[in-house]
């Protein structure tokens, strides 16, 4: 797990030359790039989700591009477009921002559902089609889209059956008081973060990411271990304050992060803590709440943890 170590070692210390804190996002920004994912960032303004995308894309040494949605953003603004060229007399391909690396899409619920419905192509099978022209994405290609969780006036809540093509949904929260002074201090001696290309940020070895993706099928995992991961997902199907449980898709990305955390922590077998540790981000934007939960005040994640609570750990 030498590749799969190092890169989120070598991840870890360059962004935190750019983001204070927030180590556990970071992480979860980590676990979506290696397993091929894309996830759904839900924080109010200002917790620089863009900056923390903009570093990795950086340290990764991947293409960026950033969407802001509106509720008149049109599908050929993210996607392309065929435009007639005067000069050739003929079409040509104006590629929109979904071709790059890492796409950022910012306020994905401020958009219509025509629109949100042309990145499901793209997030499912990798490729755009235009006028019937089939065009293949980057093999890095990641949509990471960001929510708002209090406004929700002039918003689209995204359907369930895009919510369960994310990966994970990654909660950013506010950072603790030490953190904010360390923010401070950072402005203070003169940190920009609208001039990321100054800084003096190692970017990783050519192919580690590559490799350390690779890493994550040799991760080692006991039959046992199968039998938890269908145990957890099938058990939120009968839960009685769940009305709409994991799917087989949410089973199969539980699985593949539970790894990849293995991986990370330089460890080639897996463990029903790295299961644990998977459950709540892959699981939250999966589950649908009765509504006498809500008014109980139960969140989703609490309703996660009672769930491995109930069901027994492998020996």
């Amino acid at each position: 797990m030498q590749d799969l170590s190092a890169l989120a070692t070598h991840v870890r210390t360059e962004l935190s030359k750019i983001i204070v804190g927030q180590r556990e996002v970071v992480d979860q920004l980590l676990l979506v790039l290696v397993c091929g994912g894309h996830a759904v960032m839900e924080g109010v303004p200002g917790l620089a989700k863009t900056l923390a995308v903009k570093g990795l894309a950086r340290i990764c040494g991947l293409g960026f591009q950033r969407v802001q949605c509106t509720a008149d953003l049109m599908p050929a603004d993210v996607t392309g477009t065929n435009v007639f060229n005067l000069s050739s007399n003929a079409f040509s391909l104006h590629r929109g921002p979904v071709f790059t690396d890492l796409l950022l899409v910012d306020e994905i619920n401020r958009t219509s559902p025509r629109t949100q419905a042309a990145l499901l192509e793209a997030m499912e099978e990798r490729q755009v089609t235009i006028d019937g022209v089939r065009y293949p994405l980057s093999e890095n290609f990641t949509v990471l889209a960001t929510q708002n969780p209090i406004e929700f006036e002039g918003t689209y809540p995204l359907p369930e059956a895009q919510l369960d093509r994310f990966l994970l949904k990654i909660r950013v929260t506010y950072p603790s008081a030490q953190e904010e002074m360390e923010i401070l201090s950072q402005y203070e001696k003169g940190f920009d973060p609208h001039r990321l290309d100054k800084m003096e940020i190692t970017p990783l070895a050519p192919g580690l990411l590559a490799a350390a993706r690779r890493e994550i099928a040799s991760v080692r995992v006991e039959p046992s271990l199968h039998s938890y991961v269908v145990a957890l997902a099938r058990r939120t199907r009968d839960w009685p304050a769940i009305s709409l449980g994991a799917s087989p898709r949410a089973a199969v990305g539980l699985f593949l992060v539970a790894r990849a955390i293995a991986g990370m922590d330089s460890r080639d077998y897996l463990l029903p803590d790295d299961v644990k540790a998977a459950a709540p981000p892959v699981l939250r934007h999966r589950l649908l709440l009765k509504p006498e939960a809500d008014l109980e005040g139960l969140t989703t994640d609490q309703v996660i943890n009672q769930v491995i609570a109930a069901v027994e750990v492998p020996k």
